[in-house]
């Protein structure tokens, strides 16, 4: 039960208040003053029998104006403010006595020493944070704000410290004690990026591996370049982040970049959407190519375009211009085209399945993506900071990685790769249940045999039975690489009269 008194201030009032409570029976649980002219009372339920004889007594207290129950003291709201705020901050917030003891520590501090509150609590904080000592600094003469780089274990963290200083009274303050933030390296790069209005560009791209360093590297001289770029890989690897990343590097950065996903146009209206559409002289339409002037038109999977919009594609490129339909006017496009496909171009060429003069055209520049099987160093440290962006995001308390699960990570084949673990992370904080560590069934990640794909079920079937399917796969991937019989029995070291038997049992034939 909590009393609010509007009154005015008085020397004894809360003194007259009190033996009211007193008379009634009733023990005292706290109280609050506001300097706006109220006092509150929290005491335990009494019955409405008592409340309704109590409430006139205060109310003939000298200098009360009015009394009435509230739902909560200023105090409580103030407390438990703070505490949701401790708990939805992404950063480690501890709170330290005037000996560099813990008293407060927030859900994401807990998490990052892999400690409870109560193992934690009036325990010095320097038992865990090495690199600065909180005692000697808060036993200083003056205690001055510091940042500084500290270690817990084998991370590295931005250290905060704030000192907390009460006034008392005489135009003096006394040092409380202080507070102390510790950030990550990802999280102070974000924040200085976001200070200085920086476009992400390539700061987005996580590379730990010499590979993707490689990449990233080719990457940065192709984006400086106003030639067709064509990116490749494999589905999630981040091709659409990486020709954004070229943009914003580019000197079009300050124009529009356009992607559009061609798997999801329709044949009947991706030359519409792409050059625009005239009726009776009348421009109904503007394509996207010349919506982006200026800028970079992103083509993802190209390989899906319709051969009708492939005819169109390569004229824009030979010639700088295109036509509307239904126009005969010819309009200059000022873009730079970026390609993506996770299909192999040249073999579609082959095969009649894609242009292969297009293909040359937009095969100026390359690069290729590798996916998550050939970057294993970067999975950890991708997942960490998805891990991170998504416990901000969705107010969620930072988590550690288990072991099980750091083993889990790294030895999964990923068929969805970076994208496939992102939204694995995202489910997982999403659905977060109070532990301490990210698990393995938290990912919830399907069965995965690579180059048999998902299994829900146990696999049905004989040893043969899978080489054969794996020996058919094979051969219909490197047969157009390897036109011939003989080429193809080199590179895989048997007969040219072994090659030809497998190819013909498997119906595999050279198609152009």
């Amino acid at each position: 039960m909590r009393l609010e008194v509007s009154c005015q201030d008085r020397v004894g009032l809360a003194k007259d208040i009190l033996i009211v409570l007193e008379k009634y029976g009733i023990n005292l649980l706290a109280i609050d003053a506001s300097n706006r002219g109220f006092l509150y009372f929290q005491f335990a339920e009494v019955s409405f029998d008592t409340l309704s004889a109590l409430m006139p007594q205060i109310r003939k207290v000298e200098s009360v104006h009015d009394v009435r129950t509230v739902s909560f003291m200023p105090s409580e709201q103030e407390h438990y403010a703070l505490k949701t705020l401790l708990r939805t901050l992404p950063d480690s917030v501890f709170s330290l006595d005037v000996k560099g003891r813990i008293r407060i520590a927030n859900e994401s501090a807990l998490m990052t020493l892999g400690m409870k509150e109560h193992e934690v609590v009036e325990e010095p904080l320097n038992h865990w944070v090495q690199g600065f000592n909180f005692g000697r600094w808060l036993s200083e003469t003056q205690v001055l704000a510091q940042a500084t780089r500290v270690q817990i274990g084998q991370n590295e963290y931005l250290a905060e410290m704030l000192p907390i200083y009460l006034p008392d009274g005489n135009d003096k303050s006394i040092l409380a004690g202080a507070v102390v933030s510790l950030k990550s390296p990802a999280r102070v790069g974000k924040q200085f990026n976001a200070l200085q209005n920086q476009t992400p560009g390539f700061d987005n791209v996580l590379a730990v591996s010499d590979k993707m360093k490689e990449v990233l590297k080719q990457a940065k001289r192709m984006a400086q370049l106003d030639a067709p770029l064509l990116i490749t890989g494999e589905t999630g690897t981040g091709k659409e982040l990486m020709a954004k990343a070229c943009h914003d590097a580019s000197m079009r950065r300050e124009h529009p970049f356009i992607a559009i996903n061609c798997a999801a146009l329709p044949d009947s209206a991706a030359e519409e959407e792409l050059f625009g559409f005239v009726r009776d002289g009348q421009i109904i339409k503007r394509g996207l190519f010349e919506e982006a002037k200026g800028g970079s038109v992103f083509l993802d999977e190209i390989a899906e375009m319709s051969k009708a919009a492939q005819v169109k594609l390569l004229r824009l490129l030979t010639e700088g211009s295109f036509r509307r339909i239904g126009g005969d006017e010819e309009v200059r496009a000022d873009v730079r085209i970026i390609c993506s496909s996770q299909k192999n171009l040249a073999e579609l060429c082959q095969v009649g399945e894609f242009r292969e003069d297009l293909y040359y055209r937009i095969h100026v520049l390359s690069f290729h993506l590798p996916s998550l099987r050939e970057r294993k160093v970067d999975i950890i440290p991708l997942t960490e900071m998805f891990l991170e962006h998504y416990s901000q995001q969705l107010s969620s308390p930072m988590r550690r990685i288990s072991p099980s699960c750091r083993d889990h990570l790294l030895t999964y084949a990923w068929p969805g790769n970076v994208r496939q673990l992102k939204n694995a992370v995202f489910r997982a904080v999403s659905m977060w249940d109070g532990s301490a560590e990210l698990t393995v069934e938290q990912l919830k990640l399907p069965s995965y045999a690579e180059g048999f794909g998902y299994f829900d079920n146990q696999f049905e079937g004989t040893l043969d039975e899978a080489m054969r399917q794996f020996e058919s796969s094979l051969l219909r991937r490197l047969y157009p690489a390897y036109p011939s019989t003989r080429q193809l029995a080199k590179k895989l070291g048997v007969s040219h009269t072994a090659i030809a038997n497998k190819l013909r049992e498997y119906k595999i034939t050279k198609k152009r």
